[in-house]
């Protein structure tokens, strides 16, 4: 079967009922997510003229974000979709609102930090969903589209965010991202799967998340990444604001979201004849050659060039990232574990931030964009020490586990 031929598998996905409810209903939301960042930079830069509170601003939002991160997803687990999001997204609207009327630095980070703290789980909420929806021999092409959609939105977020908040009305970037999770997680929180979604059960004597051998592993992991992506998402900005050429972050950042988007669409047409910790470990490898050179671009086409590479590799490896944080976690912990991985990686990534606005303006952006690449090498000698910790994800599953699987999903689906 040829690699074009693979591409059946995305009819075949978005022939099951609801796939393409959850990805019309949770767009908007994610879009909003996408440009988020860029508009509390931008925000504060206007209100401030300060490339370092802007990254501490950005750093306040992500660090609020990331350690509440773990409990959100917990509170998912135990009570479901439904009641939770409809408390937390007319909550983080209404904060987004009271940002845009924000205009002194102590205000701007209080309320980007109590931002973070109000986030809708939107992203927690919907991967567990693919399990319950999709059979297992669907499961890698599910994430893939999933991965494939943030990565689109994260590519018009940045986009919409700059050219709003650089436009003749820069309050319109934050109302917009206010319209934009209303209409997003109230879709959510309204959609029938996502509403009647029963959260997993916990075994008897299971391991807590946080003292879970494989879950330690990639929580270590994840600090690592999430500090240097902290460093980069301001080092890219910044760098491009202090060379005069601040426009030229949206089509830096796009042309590398184009990018992940291709690489996660190529990453759930991989075949399943290796094990998706084989998988990982070999894209990792590759995604850590591909940052030697970040450190020595500009914000131009070389930067562009080097995002895109980026970003096809970035867009698979989260593909075969989930497949292996789906083999090694706790039961009874879809969302929770997600949640714990996001508050280290986001926590990290905070610090990651306020470092990198500062380093931007007392050095150079260079030194963020030499930690990004630090970063992953140091995330891929973790996963190369301790790989037997994910021993549960080097295994391939049989034709016969799948179609078990399939048909267990549809028993219980009910659709």
């Amino acid at each position: 079967m040829s690699f074009l031929a693979n591409f059946t598998r995305y009819r075949e996905l978005l022939a099951i009922p609801f796939v393409k409810t959850i990805i019309m209903t949770t767009f908007p939301a994610r879009i909003a997510y996408g440009a988020l960042p860029l508009t509390i930079f931008f925000k504060t830069v206007h209100e401030t003229n300060s490339i370092p509170l802007a990254g501490l601003a950005i750093g306040a939002n992500s660090l609020a974000s990331s350690i509440t991160s773990a409990g959100r997803g917990s509170i998912m687990d135990k009570y479901g979709n439904k009641w939770p999001l409809r408390i937390f997204v007319p909550t983080y609207v209404t904060i987004l609102v009271l940002l845009n009327f924000a205009h002194s630095a102590p205000s701007i980070l209080l309320i980007s930090f109590v931002l973070g703290i109000s986030a809708p789980p939107i992203n927690l909420s919907v991967r567990p969903l693919w399990k319950t929806l999709v059979p297992a021999h669907h499961l890698r092409t599910a994430y893939a589209l999933d991965t494939s959609v943030m990565s689109t939105a994260g590519v018009l977020g940045p986009i919409l965010a700059t050219f709003l908040a650089l436009s003749a009305h820069p309050g319109s970037a934050l109302l917009t991202c206010a319209i934009f999770i209303a209409i997003g997680g109230g879709s959510l929180a309204l959609t029938r799967v996502s509403r009647d979604w029963v959260p997993e059960k916990k075994l008897e004597g299971e391991h807590a998340i946080w003292r879970h051998p494989a879950m330690r592993l990639l929580m270590l992991e994840g600090a690592f990444i999430g500090f240097g992506w902290g460093a980069f998402s301001v080092a890219v900005p910044a760098f491009a604001t202090l060379r005069g050429v601040p426009h030229h972050t949206a089509w830096i950042l796009a042309t590398m979201g184009i990018a992940n988007i291709v690489g996660g669409l190529a990453g759930g047409l991989v075949a399943r004849n290796k094990s998706p910790l084989a998988q990982f470990r070999s894209t990792y490898a590759i995604w850590f050659v591909v940052t030697l050179p970040l450190a020595f671009t500009n914000p131009d086409w070389s930067m562009a060039v080097e995002g895109a590479l980026l970003g096809l590799i970035i867009g698979a490896i989260q593909v075969f990232y989930w497949e292996v944080m789906e083999a090694v976690r706790p039961a009874g912990s879809p969302t929770a574990s997600m949640g714990w991985l996001w508050t280290i990686e986001g926590s990290l990534s905070a610090f990651g931030s306020a470092l990198g606005g500062w380093l931007s303006k007392a050095e150079s952006p260079r030194w963020c964009l030499a930690i990004t690449t630090l970063s992953v090498g140091c995330g891929l000698l973790v996963l190369t020490i301790g790989r037997a910790r994910l021993s549960a994800a080097n295994q391939i599953p049989s034709p016969a586990q799948d179609l078990e699987a399939m048909k267990d999903n549809f028993s219980s689906d009910g659709t």
